[in-house]
């Protein structure tokens, strides 16, 4: 279920116990999949479709989050350029682009887009994020001055860089970069080694893509290869900060500022949050986490409940970060497909079953 019907299926709990309860609902999300989707529900935005070049240099049909009153454009580059579109037999990793993603951004732009919140997971690329900034402009030139094609082990023969072609609309714009992921572009930690084999990389293909990333940053920016966020999706972090200025943020965080979470939980007496498996790694910058964290300081005495799919193990730890209550929705053995079927009802009926103890504890304790 998308975070909007979560949100419903728990107002519709509180409110068989409470008709008059004063409920604000905020689809929330990480940065990953489904942010589009969250932040074009609690924005009253909409979904753009367009056809843009998929990670294969081959024609997709991909989608982002367009907030007009806000001039402002949210955009998983999965969309365009995410693993969703390769498989075993037909992986590239050292041509696959991001192109797709740098014409999602150009669409936004066209479109009257001003500010980007701009997810990073999920790629099936290795090209440092040239893709994108080839589609806006930026033109890669070889030692007889000819246009690179377009992937990453191209980027081995870049002698310079050409960005007199960018598209004006992008002299307005700033970007936000949603990344959970720290590691460098190059180097033992980077794009190259730590994700390239997943994305259908063999040893050989992974040195040759690391040692053109490295030549390609010391072309580009030298200084922001080992910078927070630069790997992320096979660099295309880096190319975001080098050409677009792009600022990284934890995912999360940036979601609580666009839909305004601080002023909305402020006067709180109860947040309801959660997410399918909630563990110990829930407390290492997770949605309910983080909307913890948010809620607690601005009503430092609202109770705080979590509910999720799975309670896993070893949970202490977000009892002493700020959750009051963790509770699992099933009621009881089941398949995967069942409590998937079930999940909204089962969110009712457990969120009504918290407030029914909340207002039975209240004025009798």
């Amino acid at each position: 279920m998308t975070a909007k019907e979560a949100c419903e299926a728990i107002e519709k709990g509180l409110k068989n116990i409470d008709a008059d309860a004063q409920i604000v609902k905020v689809p929330m999300a990480d940065g990953g999949e489904g942010t589009v989707q969250a932040l074009v529900d609690a924005l009253n935005g909409k979904i753009i479709t367009k056809k843009v070049t998929g990670p294969l240099n081959k024609p997709v049909t991909a989608f982002y989050g367009l907030i007009e009153q806000k001039r402002l454009a949210v955009i998983e580059m999965s969309a365009a350029s995410g693993i969703q579109f390769v498989n075993h037999d037909t992986a590239d990793p050292l041509h696959a682009t991001t192109y797709g993603t740098g014409e999602l951004i150009l669409d936004a732009l066209q479109r009257g887009a001003e500010k980007f919140i701009i997810g990073l997971g999920g790629s099936a690329t290795n090209d440092g994020g040239a893709g994108m900034a080839q589609a806006l402009g930026v033109r890669f030139l070889d030692e007889n001055n000819q246009e690179l094609p377009v992937g990453g082990i191209a980027l081995e023969k870049l002698v310079r860089i050409d960005q007199t072609q960018m598209s004006p609309l992008l002299d307005k714009a700033t970007f936000s970069i949603a990344c959970d992921v720290s590691c460098p572009l190059t180097g033992k930690n980077g794009a190259s080694i730590v994700f390239g084999p997943q994305k259908g990389a063999n040893e050989t293909e992974v040195k040759l893509l690391d040692s053109a990333l490295a030549h390609y940053a010391d072309i580009v920016a030298p200084e922001l290869k080992n910078t927070f966020g630069a790997g992320a999706a096979g660099g295309l972090g880096f190319a975001m900060m080098a050409f677009l200025n792009a600022v990284p943020n934890p995912g999360a965080d940036l979601v609580i500022d666009a839909v305004g979470l601080n002023e909305k939980s402020s006067d709180c007496d109860l947040a309801i949050t959660g997410e399918g498996s909630i563990d110990f790694q829930t407390a290492f910058g997770k949605t309910p986490m983080a909307v913890t964290e948010c809620v607690k300081k601005n009503s430092p005495n609202c109770t705080i409940v979590g509910l999720c799919g799975h309670l896993g193990k070893n949970v202490d730890v977000l009892y002493e970060k700020g959750f009051d209550a963790l509770f699992p929705i099933v009621s009881g053995p089941q398949s995967l497909e069942e409590a998937m079927k079930n999940g909204e009802l089962n969110l009712t009926r457990t969120a009504e079953n918290v407030l029914r103890l909340i207002k039975r504890t209240k004025f009798s304790i």
